[in-house]
């Protein structure tokens, strides 16, 4: 799914930017060599680096 539109930038690749991204969105953007465009899809932009860095934390589990 795309998340940002005028940059057709999909969520699966703003999630594996974000894991590595110690920024902002502006920052998120800049990895990918882009400027938001029409600023709609900041808010999404911003939950997917909150969500990463959250999942980040977690301890990974391995199967018993």
């Amino acid at each position: 799914m795309y998340v940002c539109v005028c940059n057709a930038i999909r969520e699966s690749d703003l999630r594996a930017a974000a894991r590595g991204c110690r920024g902002d969105a502006a920052d998120l953007y800049a990895s990918f060599g882009q400027m938001p465009q029409c600023g709609q899809c900041l808010d999404e932009v911003e939950e997917i680096l909150i969500e990463e860095r959250r999942f980040a934390r977690l301890p990974v589990r391995t199967p018993a």
